[in-house]
């Protein structure tokens, strides 16, 4: 496995397993996945990265009938937070990978990588917002340097229901010290 940035022709793929993180109803409010323009609106700018296949060793998709090199198995990128430019520094972070991949190191994989490219691009703090039935993503970034800084109770109503929110952040060693 390995990383590169994303480009315009992986929106598909990235929108699929996307797509597959909606339909857990535990990695975020959005109930449908975003269309090009709401991408591009909503992602920071040099910031979204998908982590390939980088040998055809691996398990073949339902989508993919042989797992070849250069198929995407996750992503990563950042969201502003804020247009104030004291919040110039600060992003929230997203991570998402293919379901037939997870628990094989690509979520922290993805997460590591962003974290050094933030830094590279200026970023002093890094936000996750996790729904504490995330399990998976909450230990991903508490192993990754993020700490548990709140809880946000009924945040946002999601099919019904209120929903909390856990706000992790990691703040940078190096950037804006």
């Amino acid at each position: 496995m390995k990383i590169r940035a994303f480009q315009a022709q992986d929106f598909e793929r990235v929108q699929r397993i996307y797509q597959q993180g909606i339909a857990t109803g535990n990695a975020t409010f959005q109930l449908r996945e975003k269309n090009w323009q709401q991408w591009q609106d909503s992602m920071l700018e040099k910031t979204c990265i998908v982590l390939i296949n980088s040998d055809s060793s691996g398990k073949a998709s339902e989508h993919y009938r042989v797992t070849m090199p250069g198929l995407i198995l996750g992503w990563a990128g950042l969201s502003g937070i804020s247009s104030r430019e004291v919040y110039a520094g600060v992003a929230e972070v997203s991570v998402y990978v293919d379901s037939e991949y997870s628990g094989q190191g690509g979520g922290k994989k993805l997460l590591t990588h962003l974290i050094t490219h933030s830094e590279s691009l200026g970023y002093w703090t890094l936000q996750a917002a996790i729904f504490p039935e995330n399990t998976a993503s909450i230990r991903l970034h508490l192993n990754s340097g993020f700490e548990c800084v709140g809880r946000r109770k009924a945040l946002g109503k999601m099919q019904g229901n209120w929903r909390d929110v856990l706000l992790l952040e990691r703040r940078s060693l190096t950037v804006g010290v």
